[in-house]
C-alpha cells in the first residue's frame, strides 16, 4: 500500500452565527489519502465538501482535529516550514472567472505563487510562465491577454497553471468543472489525470458528478450534511454501496446504455436539514427509507464493514 500524503482525524470546521449556534460544516471527519491517488469526494450541496477542501490546504482553520501532512502535524510547524508545506498543497478553484483577478495579465496570475515563495526572477520567471502554459494546453502569447479575453475552460486552464506554478505535491480540486460546458469537462479532467502522471500529482477530487468522479477516482468518500457516510474504492462503492444515501445517490446517474441494467430509482423526501440543528443520532434518518427509532437515539459508529470499505450506518453496526 502506498504511504499516505495526507490524513485528516476528527476535523471540524463550524461557523459562529450568533452566541449560541453554529454552522457545523465539518463534523468529526478522519480520511487519509495516499500518496499519487485520487480521493473523489462527493455528496449533495451544502455537505461541507468544500469547507473539508479549504481547511485542509489552510484556506480555514480547522475548529478542531489534526491535519496530518507528510507525516506531521502542520499545526505543530514554525512559520519556515508552514510556507512549505503551503506551497506543496494547493488549490483549484470552482468558478474559473471569480478565481482570476481581473486587473492582473495571465502571466502575472500565473506567477503570484512563483513570487511569493521566491521560486524564480528575470528570464527563469518567464520561461516558467510559457511552460506552465504549454503544459495546460495554452501558448505563450496568452501571457499578456486578462482573464476575460478567454473562454470558461481556457480560465480554468489557467487556474491549473497557476497551482502547478509552485510544484506541488498534493491539489484540492474543488469542483473544478461544475462551471465548464459539458463539452468541456471531459478535456479539463483528461487534463488533470494526464498532470497526475506527469507531475507526480495527489488529487482531492471534489464534484457532484457521480459518473465523473467513478472515471477518474481510486477512492471515494460521500458525505451528507458534516459526516462522512461512506468511504471505499470507486469500484467497491458503485458495484456495492452501503449507505442508503450513497444507494440514493447512485441511483440517480443516468445509464447511456440501454442494454445495461439499470437501478431502481431511489428518491429522498424533502431537501436536508439546516447544519445549524442537525437531526439527533443519525443525520441521514429524516429522509432515509429504512430509518429505524435507534437511528435518532444515538449516531452510528464509523466502522470497516468489509476489507477497505467503511461506513457509518446502523444497519451495519
Amino acid at each position: 500500500m502506498s504511504e499516505s500524503l495526507l490524513q485528516v482525524e476528527g476535523l471540524k470546521k463550524y461557523f459562529s452565527i450568533s452566541k449560541d449556534q453554529s454552522v457545523k460544516s465539518v463534523d468529526d471527519i478522519s480520511l487519509f489519502i495516499k500518496k499519487g491517488e485520487t480521493f473523489g469526494l462527493v455528496g449533495e450541496s451544502g455537505s461541507g465538501k468544500s469547507t473539508l477542501g479549504k481547511t485542509v490546504v489552510g484556506l480555514q482553520a480547522p475548529t478542531e482535529g489534526k491535519i496530518i501532512y507528510n507525516g506531521v502535524d502542520v499545526a505543530s510547524l514554525n512559520k519556515k516550514e508552514k510556507s512549505i508545506v503551503n506551497r506543496e498543497m494547493q488549490i483549484i478553484f470552482q468558478d474559473p472567472y471569480a478565481s482570476l483577478n481581473p486587473r492582473m495579465r495571465v502571466g502575472d496570475i500565473i506567477a503570484e505563487g512563483i513570487d511569493a515563495h521566491g521560486l524564480a526572477k528575470g528570464k527563469e520567471r518567464q520561461e516558467r510562465i510559457y511552460d506552465l502554459l504549454d503544459r495546460v494546453g495554452l501558448v505563450p502569447e496568452h501571457a499578456k491577454r486578462y482573464s476575460h479575453e478567454f473562454s470558461g475552460g481556457q480560465r480554468q486552464r489557467i487556474g491549473i497553471a497557476r497551482a502547478l506554478a509552485v510544484q506541488p505535491k498534493f491539489i484540492v480540486a474543488d469542483e473544478p468543472i461544475a462551471a465548464l460546458d459539458v463539452s468541456i469537462q471531459a478535456q479539463v479532467v483528461n487534463l488533470l489525470e494526464d498532470l497526475k502522471e506527469t507531475e507526480g500529482l495527489t488529487y482531492l477530487f471534489i464534484a457532484h458528478d457521480l459518473s465523473m468522479v467513478k472515471h477518474i477516482s481510486d477512492r471515494i468518500g460521500v458525505m451528507y450534511l458534516g459526516k462522512m457516510m461512506e468511504l471505499a474504492s470507486s469500484d467497491d462503492l458503485f458495484a456495492e454501496p452501503l449507505h442508503p444515501y450513497t444507494q440514493a445517490l447512485l441511483s440517480a446517474i443516468p445509464v447511456a446504455d440501454p442494454r445495461a441494467k439499470k437501478r431502481e430509482r431511489i428518491v429522498l423526501a424533502g431537501d436536508p436539514p439546516s447544519p445549524v440543528n442537525p437531526p439527533s443520532g443519525c443525520r441521514f434518518r429524516t429522509r432515509c427509507p429504512h430509518a429505524m427509532s435507534i437511528c435518532s437515539e444515538a449516531a452510528p459508529v464509523w466502522k470497516e464493514v468489509r476489507s477497505n470499505h467503511w461506513t457509518a450506518c446502523h444497519l451495519y453496526n
